[in-house]
């Protein structure tokens, strides 16, 4: 990984990292609704949520700031592949509500530790006091979805799980 060298360059990635996660959560939850699986879809339509929050609060913050922008893709969670490719049709019709989470965990543990590693590279403290927010934002959506998963059997989410922040 290139070191980052700015709250910019930062906010860049944190951006993409949350623009994926509130995209993926909401695919999932519509694949869980289709299924028939509402507790399920109630829970990763609660995560796109939370995620779309995150993104409109980075949005918000870096208004008239210079941020960078990514290619589409730096930070897929399944593949980088226009929408309509069938190997990600194929992931959606075998996917179930735990292999989702697992999915999902991955992810939010690779967003953590990016912002981990930043936290210990950086030398400006701006920039080290935002990674240890992103850090530690991400080191919460990482037990929730470590909890959601210890609560869910295949083929799907236990009706009973009921959605804790």
């Amino acid at each position: 990984m290139r070191p980052i060298g700015s709250p910019n360059e930062l906010y860049a990635h944190a951006i993409a990292l949350e623009r994926e996660a509130a995209e993926r959560y909401g695919e999932f939850a519509r694949r869980m609704a289709d299924l028939g699986n509402e507790a399920a879809a109630e829970v990763f339509a609660t995560l796109a949520r939370l995620e779309g929050e995150h993104l409109k609060t980075l949005l918000t913050r870096t208004q008239g700031v210079d941020v960078p922008e990514f290619l589409n893709g730096q930070y897929a969670w399944l593949d980088a592949g226009a929408p309509e490719t069938a190997a990600r049709e194929l992931v959606f019709r075998l996917l179930t509500a735990r292999q989702a989470l697992e999915i999902a965990l991955r992810a939010e543990r690779r967003a953590q530790a990016f912002f981990e590693r930043v936290l210990l590279s950086a030398e400006d403290p701006a920039l080290r006091a935002l990674a240890r927010e992103m850090a530690a934002e991400d080191g919460e959506h990482v037990a929730l979805v470590e909890r959601l998963l210890e609560r869910t059997r295949e083929p799907g989410l236990d009706s009973r799980v009921i959605f804790e922040r």
